[in-house]
């Protein structure tokens, strides 16, 4: 059965289940993909609407980008929808954390094991990097506003304010 948008409770199912097992490298990767799935190549909602819902994210205690999945499936599919969003976002999240830390107890000495850790590590780190500069250039339409957020700031990073 369809909503009155046009997508099925099965096929939004399918793509929640999708962008969490797509979603690596912590909540600026996760919306980063969020976004390209949700918005740009399904166009289940608008820029504006991602944006907005975002912001309202980020002001709640909590992690952002499982809120804000939670919130498009609610708003697609109400109740039900916002509790399968949210929980298909969690679990491969959950289960790789299960098997990374199993492996990590079992062998986490091993040379090899320790390579394949650091090299995850980087391999976050250029998705977090990458999702930041993407999220960002949308978030930040006005060029004067893009060029302070270029700039690297003067103060220390305890003062210094948070992208999210």
């Amino acid at each position: 059965m369809s909503a009155p948008h046009g997508v099925s409770f099965a096929e939004a199912m399918k793509v929640w289940a999708r962008v969490a097992a797509l979603s690596f490298g912590g909540p600026a990767g996760q919306i980063a993909v969020m976004h390209r799935i949700i918005v740009e190549e399904k166009k289940w909602i608008g820029e504006q609407r991602f944006l907005q819902a975002l912001n309202y994210c980020t002001l709640l205690p909590g992690p952002e980008a499982q809120q804000l999945a939670t919130y498009i499936g609610w708003l697609m599919h109400r109740t039900m929808g916002g509790l399968v969003a949210g929980t298909l976002f969690v679990l491969p999240g959950f289960a790789c954390i299960m098997l990374l830390s199993w492996v990590y107890v079992l062998l986490g000495k091993v040379p090899l094991v320790q390579g394949l850790f650091f090299g995850l590590k980087a391999a976050v780190l250029v998705i977090v990097v990458e999702a930041v500069l993407r999220v960002g250039k949308r978030a930040l339409r006005n060029n004067v506003l893009r060029a302070l957020a270029r700039r690297p700031s003067s103060r220390s990073s305890s003062t210094a304010c948070r992208f999210r």
